[in-house]
């Protein structure tokens, strides 16, 4: 299990659809992915769970990542919260 902490930034002005694209990211990867925030726990594979988490600029998140490609995951859904 890999986790780290990131403040997201940028997401709405980097992406047209940031929801979307974030969930397509997510889904390259074989690894299960949780996105945590304020005691909420959510598949990053799922929209609605995406949908209702809303990333926003400033938010802190936990990502948490499981699996034969953890730290790949982990590298890019951090550059997609962060705009890097």
């Amino acid at each position: 299990m890999s986790k780290k902490n990131v403040i997201v930034s940028n997401v709405a002005k980097e992406h047209e659809n940031p929801i979307a694209e974030l969930v397509q990211v997510a889904c390259k990867f074989d690894s299960d992915i949780t996105l945590e925030s304020d005691n909420r726990r959510i598949n990053a594979k799922s929209i609605m769970g995406i949908m209702a988490f809303n990333p926003s600029d400033g938010m802190s998140v936990d990502i948490v990542t499981e699996g034969s490609d953890e730290q790949e995951a982990l590298v890019a859904i951090e550059k997609f919260l962060v705009c890097e």
